[in-house]
């Protein structure tokens, strides 16, 4: 089996526009592929996983992947999906989300010399003269056919700006500057860049003639890889600050039954002989196959180390023994009982449990709340520095813990 043949059977693959090219290219390691990462906040989060997967998977069989930061084409933003115009964001802030962005593909990418090389379309965007671009650019494209893609025909009922409107333009040029400069001869990216992508592959195919080598290819990355990023509590971060080894565990080792297969086909790097035998186990197992996806992905993340301590205390936790010494944790220091003693309103919003005082109270009403596993529900009880010093275990919801400590 070739790669191409192995993302078909993982349910990557959605469309692509030459298909036999592409399958010969892929398996024979001969592709040279981008795939756009808009710098929208300061890190990836699991709806990016599968297209880091994707190009680990890729470089692997000796394809070599080009990472496109969207610096130049962040200031516009992509419309794709959006009922409202993202907010703007300032030069300062779209280089530091790159550079966040890097670090922590370094994890996933092998970077290098004849390897992955990272590039930001701001270096291309931002000095064009547009009266150039205009003229080099714009006869090839129609106002008629760009107005049919799905892009922006979700978003012309309520509104949609010609700052907006020339997106695709951005984007369909990336892989025309890429593919001259770079030799960049793919494109890979979610289902819903499907009209943009194609332009891109379009507006090479016209200017090159005959002598064009471009192609498409799109993964269920948008359906998929959208909903995999959002939880209760907001999105699932690669950055540990942002979401702990341990919630990242977690967020994996409670998804739905029916998507534990799926997460692993798209996700892990199990072989499919592993993966076709799990999917013959019977439904007695699926905790078991939890367990498999959530240390596989969060050894991939955060690395084995963390993924052992976090399965250890997820098992310490199943079994009823409230181990708090691997999962998230705030120390309270001395001085925030200075006032006396302080309400578990407190411990809450200190703890980032809650984002108010009102939603603290809100989770505590609603039988939301246990410590040491103890229902809670006592909103006039107080805490005082000795009982931080002792130790206890907040559980809000059925599947959020966290240990809180005295310095």
């Amino acid at each position: 089996m070739g790669i191409y043949e192995e993302l078909q059977e993982r349910g990557l693959i959605a469309q692509v526009t030459d298909e036999a090219e592409i399958r010969e290219l892929i398996n024979r390691g001969g592709a040279k592929f981008y795939i756009g990462f808009d710098p929208t906040a300061d890190s990836l989060h699991v709806g990016h996983f599968m297209a880091l997967a994707l190009m680990k998977r890729l470089q692997m069989a000796g394809n070599r992947p080009v990472v496109l930061i969207g610096g130049g084409t962040g200031y516009i933003g992509d419309p794709t999906g959006r009922s409202d115009m993202r907010s703007m964001m300032t030069p300062e802030v779209i280089e530091h989300n790159a550079q966040c962005f890097k670090k922590q593909m370094e994890r996933f990418i092998e970077f290098g010399e004849d390897k992955a090389i990272m590039v930001n379309n701001a270096d291309w965007l931002l000095p064009l003269n547009y009266i150039e671009f205009l003229r080099e650019i714009g006869p090839h494209f129609s106002v008629n056919t760009m107005l049919r893609a799905e892009c922006y025909k979700q978003r012309m009922e309520r509104g949609l700006s010609f700052l907006e409107f020339n997106y695709m333009l951005m984007q369909a040029y990336d892989f025309y500057y890429l593919h001259e400069k770079y030799g960049v001869n793919m494109q890979f990216g979610g289902d819903d860049q499907w009209s943009n992508m194609l332009a891109g592959t379009e507006l090479i195919r016209k200017k090159k003639g005959d002598d064009a080598f471009a192609m498409t290819i799109t993964l269920l990355l948008n359906s998929e890889g959208k909903k995999m990023g959002k939880t209760a509590k907001g999105a699932v971060w690669l950055d540990p600050q942002k979401t702990s080894p341990f919630d990242f565990y977690q967020y994996w080792r409670n998804v739905d039954d029916a998507d534990v297969m799926k997460c692993i086909k798209l996700l892990t790097f199990l072989p499919m002989e592993k993966i076709r035998e799990m999917e013959a186990w019977d439904n007695s197992r699926v905790n078991e196959k939890k367990q498999i996806l959530a240390y596989e992905l969060t050894a991939l993340v955060h690395g084995e180390e963390e993924a052992k301590k976090a399965e250890a205390t997820a098992k310490s936790l199943f079994s009823g023994n409230l181990d708090a010494e691997h999962m998230p944790s705030t120390v309270l220091p001395e001085s925030f009982f200075e006032s006396g003693n302080i309400t578990i309103l407190d411990i809450l919003v200190a703890t980032k449990l809650a984002t108010s005082k009102s939603d603290a109270r809100r989770t505590v009403e609603q039988g939301g709340l246990s410590i040491d596993d103890q229902r809670f529900t006592d909103l006039k009880a107080t805490f005082t520095y000795e009982d931080a010093k002792k130790g206890f275990v907040l559980r809000k919801g059925k599947k959020t813990f966290h240990a809180v400590k005295g310095e």
